[in-house]
């Protein structure tokens, strides 16, 4: 790996993350469409959604690099060597706030450690616009993102949302929809609340609640279409700490597939209980 010298105060340039519309154009502030006009590149997901949104602001002839899932990393020296040079780069994602969920984390801190300067104009997030129309509570929450495609860390992503207390958003694409509310429902018990919220700020927003049960049986009854955030409450508080409870407890954080050790890290957590106590107890039942 290339050692690169410190930006200097004169040719320290300027990483701007850039939110834009999730779907309604009027919800891109003054800052960004004057940011977007002034920068003198964008760095994008994809050129001819960004194109389409600079036509339709009248901007024209800004200098724009693709960076996403698939090329960030290996454009990270080029967005620094325009930084070096002091320039000003906004970073957009397809819609929405870049670095969650979407390229721009790498970006960030690669620009930080090379001594540049880093800002936002803040927006929309899906998230948050899932989250405080959701009903369910906003005081604390998690931020899951998509969850892992299979295998093992899959599993192990659903054993902790199932028993995570705070309120839990994640993205799902359409077609992976049934499959994951399927799966939640199965390690979250089909009564547990959701909403499934979709077209945000569009002209055909869409938001159901109701149980995770229902949900697969929604999904089922219809055909998913747009982007979704699920928003899911969070596990009901754990019964009184018995060394029944324990038993049950690491029965059902195993039975999710996770190991000895994660399950009694997980059981000890939502139960209180002492984790030394709880292992005995793996242990002695042979779990």
């Amino acid at each position: 790996m290339t050692t690169r010298a410190p930006a200097t105060a004169s040719s320290a340039g300027l990483l701007v993350l850039v939110a834009t519309p999730i779907g309604n154009l009027g919800d891109l502030s003054e800052r960004a469409v004057e940011l977007l006009r002034t920068c003198d590149v964008i760095a994008c997901e994809d050129t001819r959604r960004t194109g389409r949104l600079l036509n339709h602001l009248g901007i024209a002839g800004t200098r724009m690099l693709i960076v996403n899932e698939h090329t960030e990393h290996g454009q990270i020296e080029e967005v620094l060597r325009r930084l070096d040079a002091g320039q000003t780069v906004a970073v957009v994602s397809d819609a929405g706030t870049p670095g969650l969920s979407d390229p721009g984390e790498r970006l960030v801190r690669a620009a930080l450690d090379a001594g540049h300067h880093v800002s936002t104009v803040p927006g929309p997030a899906a998230a948050i616009a899932a989250i405080v129309v959701s009903g369910l509570p906003t005081g604390r929450f998690v931020f899951e993102g998509f969850l892992p495609r299979k295998g093992a860390e899959r599993t192990a992503r659903l054993a902790h949302v199932a028993i995570e207390p705070r309120t839990v958003v994640l993205y799902e694409a359409p077609h992976r929809l049934r499959r994951t509310l399927t799966e939640l429902a199965a390690v979250c018990g089909g009564d547990r609340p959701v909403v499934l919220a979709r077209e945000l700020t569009k002209l055909h927003e869409e938001l159901w609640r109701g149980t995770l049960g229902n949900a697969v049986l929604h999904a089922t009854s219809s055909e998913p279409r747009g982007e979704y955030v699920i928003v899911l409450a969070g596990a009901p508080a754990a019964p009184p700490t018995t060394p029944a409870v324990i038993d049950e407890e690491l029965a059902a954080a195993l039975a999710t597939g996770l190991s000895r050790r994660d399950a009694v890290d997980h059981v000890a957590a939502i139960t209180g209980a002492g984790r030394r106590e709880v292992y005995r107890r793996a242990l002695e039942s042979g779990r």
